[in-house]
Order: C-alpha cells, then sequence, then structure tokens
C-alpha cells in the first residue's frame, strides 16, 4: 500500500513540472476586438462588446495551442438599436436560447513565417460546424504581440435564414478578430521558419 501511495506521488510530482512547460498566454480586452460585416444594401457591420479569448499550448510547439473564444451574443453592437434587436431575435444569434457563440479550435498548422491556419469547431445558435480561422502573427519572440485574422461562413449553415426589413444582406459573413496576447508564463513558442 505505501509502495503505491509513492508511485502515485512520485507520478504527480514528475508530471507537473511537464504541464507547466507549455507557455500560457492572456488575451486582453484592452486593445482588442472582434468585428463582423456582412455585404447589405445598407451598412451591416458591428462587434461584440463582451467576450473572453484564451490561449493555452501543453509544450513550446506553436501545434499544441488551443485557441478558445466565448462571445456573448447580446453584445452584438452595430450602432443601431433597431439592427441589434434584429440579431438578437431568434431569426439570427436567437440569445435568449443560445447566450453564446463560440470557437474551439481543433488543430493549428503554421502555414507560413507568421501565418496560420486555425481549425475549429464554430457555434452559433446551437449549431456546429468546422470552420478555419486564418491568422497572422506579431510580435513573435517577445512574449507579446497581436494576432489578427479573419473567418467567413455562410449564415443559412447554422439557421439563419432570415433577412432584415428592408435590407438586402449576403449570405456570407465575414468575421474579423483582432487580439491582443502576453505570454505570463512558460517558455518561448517555437515556430517553423
Amino acid at each position: 500500500m505505501r509502495l503505491a501511495v509513492l508511485c502515485l506521488a512520485a507520478s504527480a510530482v514528475l508530471q507537473s513540472p511537464s504541464r507547466a512547460q507549455g507557455p500560457v498566454f492572456v488575451i486582453t480586452q484592452q486593445g482588442s476586438s472582434i468585428k463582423f460585416f456582412v455585404k447589405a444594401s445598407v451598412a451591416l457591420a458591428g462587434n461584440f462588446d463582451k467576450w473572453d479569448a484564451t490561449l493555452t499550448f501543453t509544450s513550446p510547439d506553436v501545434a499544441t495551442g488551443v485557441l478558445d473564444v466565448k462571445i456573448q451574443a447580446a453584445s452584438v453592437n452595430t450602432g443601431s438599436g433597431m439592427k441589434d434587436g434584429k440579431l438578437k431575435s431568434k431569426d439570427f444569434f436567437d440569445v435568449k436560447q443560445n447566450p453564446l457563440i463560440t470557437f474551439l479550435s481543433t488543430k493549428i498548422v503554421q502555414s507560413g513565417p507568421d501565418t496560420f491556419d486555425v481549425q475549429g469547431d464554430f457555434t452559433i445558435r446551437g449549431v456546429t460546424r468546422p470552420e478555419t480561422l486564418t491568422l497572422t502573427v506579431s510580435g513573435k519572440g517577445t512574449g507579446s504581440g497581436a494576432i489578427k485574422g479573419t473567418m467567413a461562413f455562410d449564415r443559412k449553415d447554422y439557421g439563419m435564414n432570415s433577412g432584415i426589413p428592408f435590407i438586402r444582406i449576403a449570405d456570407r459573413v465575414e468575421v474579423t478578430v483582432d487580439l491582443t496576447g502576453k505570454r505570463v508564463s512558460g517558455p518561448a513558442l517555437t515556430f517553423k521558419q
């Protein structure tokens, strides 16, 4: 029994440093934004005022990263109360039934010296589909920097089939992320050159 306890304790002690070896980044809301744009007969663009994003790694290898973004759907802000109300309704975001819009990465692939394809599960209105976020990173090796990227999706794939009265809107929605991150612990990330 004592041997089992010692083995368990040794296992816990030996595993914890390896978990701590992955870089940990904090993404700050200040200087960051998540915006969207839809081609329409009347400008339809805006941002989300409330969201949370984390970027964690299990090792210095950038491919081990996980980007997790949670957006409060009701925080949509187009600058127009009428448009915001319509987007919050069950025809679009359905914020009462589905308060969160989320993106959880499943794979990060470095596609160039500063570019990455981040594949993940995008959920809106309770519908989850695979989408790809294309990112460009600046400030590599400094411990802080900017992550800018875009993702486009078809709103009808997520059950947003309605229109807005007197406004003709396209099906394609473009999302732009501009995130500021800072490494708070762990080693620097290693990138392909």
